[in-house]
């Protein structure tokens, strides 16, 4: 083994566990929220006895009818589900039939065998293409009047006129362009079907408008005549109405661990958002990405990090006897002590996002169910410690109790976080929290990875997906068919629609004193979802921790399900990074002036036009001086006036 392999592998090594931390965990663990029962009762006078309340029978909230209904229209639903599972599992069968005979043969069958056995992205690239050769889905890619999915017109009227204004040099006309189509998906250039008909690459004119766009931003944030002032209210309107991607990574239990493989495409490709949340499982993996840099993490994504996960390594006597005494599987405080690698210890959202720049979210469900949903993060928990927030995120009733936050002291200690609270799995009711990282991030750009089992048995694109065309007709098809492509999402309906009956009427009793009745009604997808393909035997092993050749494979179909998407992704990035350069440069000249600024105030001029001294024992003539009075006097205007909210929540470039 040679030496630079040696000194990879030693990262491995490095033990973060904090026993004191673990004790305060454990502590906090122990400490139950109660009124003292042995309250003494006292009478005000012998007139006024105090008698202590006697507990009467709760009258019922419930009607008659609704008790007596309930559990027999539940049973009828349930029955009904289940014919409708039968037969949807079916007709996903016969598709998949159909594709794998269509698929497997001749020299298309032998492409897609170079691609499935791709090492890396450039393989899988050159495999794509030459795929995209061997159907003719090149033509696709020269019709630029293929109006359907987007406004063609539209979109060479505006590369003709970036075009024009930038060889003429017409810089404000140029900014009356940018500010008209930097936006948010504008003319539909960022459909996924404009990906989903070929399997790399899309129509010509629209990579042509995305360099087009960003050079001319490039453009307009190194052109003098720009004022600064101008750059910093520009580049904050184009990050506003354009938003930013976040990576979000679902739960799911062992099936979680394709998300390495996820992670280690887009890394491999530079290709990472800045944002990123994990549920559950998922978190995890958001924790490890957050908490280290790029180079570190290039050196863990590989199978020598199954010998860290170590989660379920009990055996069934134990867990069996846990489980049958207190109702939980595992033990939380060990799962603490395991998770400390992930987290590089006891970090918090904040020292994570400071030594990263990379926001790491954490959903997490309160156990009081009329609570609503928290995500924690550097912006709404920045002293809670990683380590807890991943625990609380995994705590399936049955699996692990709920569990306390704990936030990270002053003087180095922890404990308890949010009054003591206790938290549960957060894929319970939200797996994938857009809604709030909308909210706090301009996140309108989601790019999910979805291992859920209960999820990933329902996913079907009819029509294909980004870098995943119908395998007939050149793509343009349906999958299956369009008889049986209706089908199956007339059946998807059903289903959601009696299940949306059985929760909006209260019909689902508590399971483990928790509602479950929104676990398949949830939004599970983002505007670019990728489903790793999973095979049955993961279903067995859902809790069990895998070796190093598991855990080899299971990166391998990350990748496989994230190379497809890569191009969408990158040419979102092509535009948002040069965004992000604006915004950066603008902060760096506003700290570099302060800088200076600060410099120039610590002379003090009054004294040295009072005073006796020569003035060749100042810095400068007494004109200079002067000038630089009026400078500060300028940068303090201009400080008065800039960005306050220069979004210090972004990181550095």
């Amino acid at each position: 083994m040679s030496p630079s392999s040696n000194s990879e592998l030693e990262i491995f090594k490095e033990d973060y566990v904090n026993e004191s931390h673990i004790q305060s965990f454990r502590l906090a663990l122990s400490q139950v929220d109660s009124i003292d029962k042995d309250t003494r009762i006292s009478a005000l006078s012998d007139f006024a006895p105090v008698h202590e309340r006697v507990q009467r029978r709760p009258k019922s909230k419930s009607s008659l009818a609704y008790t007596t209904i309930r559990y027999p229209l539940l049973v009828i639903l349930f029955f009904t589900i289940s014919i409708e599972f039968f037969i949807y599992v079916s007709i996903r069968q016969i598709v998949n039939l159909w594709e794998w005979a269509i698929q497997h043969r001749g020299k298309s069958g032998r492409i897609r065998q170079k691609m499935r056995n791709a090492r890396d992205f450039d393989q899988w690239k050159s495999a794509a293409i030459e795929m995209d050769n061997h159907l003719g889905l090149d033509t696709w890619k020269l019709d630029n009047q293929s109006g359907i999915y987007y406004d063609s017109l539209l979109v060479e009227k505006v590369i003709s006129s970036l075009k024009d204004k930038r060889h003429s040099d017409d810089i404000q006309g140029l900014l009356g362009v940018l500010e008209v189509c930097v936006k948010n998906n504008f003319a539909g250039t960022e459909s996924t079907r404009l990906y989903s008909e070929t399997f790399y690459g899309t129509k010509l004119l629209i990579e042509e408008y995305i360099n087009e766009i960003s050079q001319s931003l490039a453009i307009i944030r190194d052109h003098p005549s720009v004022t600064i002032e101008q750059k910093r209210v520009l580049f904050k309107s184009f990050s506003r109405n354009f938003g930013q991607s976040a990576l979000c990574l679902s739960g799911g239990g062992s099936f979680g661990y394709y998300h390495f493989g996820v992670l280690k495409a887009f890394l491999d490709a530079k290709l990472l958002p800045r944002v990123i949340t994990g549920t559950s499982a998922g978190g995890l993996v958001a924790a490890l990405c957050a908490t280290r840099n790029d180079q570190e993490l290039s050196q863990l994504l590989r199978p020598e990090l199954a010998d860290k996960i170590s989660a379920c390594e009990e055996s069934i006597s134990i867990w069996f006897r846990r489980w049958w005494r207190t109702g939980a599987r595992f033990d939380t405080v060990s799962w603490a002590r395991k998770s400390m690698f992930f987290t590089r210890g006891t970090m918090t959202f904040q020292e994570a996002y400071e030594r990263t720049g990379r926001s790491l979210n954490i959903s997490v469900t309160p156990s009081d169910r009329h609570s609503p949903t928290k995500i924690l993060n550097h912006l709404t928990a920045p002293d809670c410690v990683i380590w807890s927030a991943i625990i609380a995120s995994a705590a399936v009733p049955g699996i692990l109790p709920p569990v306390v936050l704990m936030r990270k002291c002053r003087d180095g200690s922890i404990e308890p976080f949010s009054l003591g609270a206790r938290f549960k799995d957060g894929s319970i009711r939200v797996d994938i929290p857009l809604q709030s990282l909308n909210l706090l991030y301009n996140v309108n750009h989601a790019i999910v990875s979805q291992v859920n089992p209960h999820v990933h048995l329902f996913f079907y694109a009819p029509r294909g997906s980004a870098g995943k065309p119908v395998a007939h007709r050149r793509g343009q098809g349906w999958r299956g068919g369009f008889f049986l492509a209706a089908a199956e999402q007339y059946l998807k309906l059903e289903l959601s629609k009696n299940l949306k009956v059985i929760r909006d009427l209260e019909l689902m009793p508590e399971i483990l004193a928790t509602d479950f009745s929104s676990v398949f009604l949830q939004k599970f997808e983002g505007s670019i979802t990728i489903w790793p393909r999973t095979r049955f035997l993961d279903w067995i092993h859902i809790l069990s921790d895998p070796d190093r050749t598991e855990l080899k494979r299971m990166m391998k179909m990350g990748q496989l399900a994230a190379w497809p998407k890569l191009h969408i992704v990158e040419n979102r990035f092509k535009i948002e990074r040069e965004i992000l350069k604006g915004r950066q440069l603008v902060r760096d000249y506003n700290r570099s002036n302060k800088t200076s600024t600060k410099n120039i105030e610590q002379i003090d001029l009054k004294s040295y036009y009072n005073s006796d001294i020569d003035s060749k024992q100042v810095d400068g003539t007494a004109q200079e001086n002067i000038e630089r009075t009026k400078l500060v006097n300028d940068l303090k205007t201009f400080n008065e006036g800039s960005d306050s909210s220069s979004d210090d929540n972004e990181p550095h470039l």
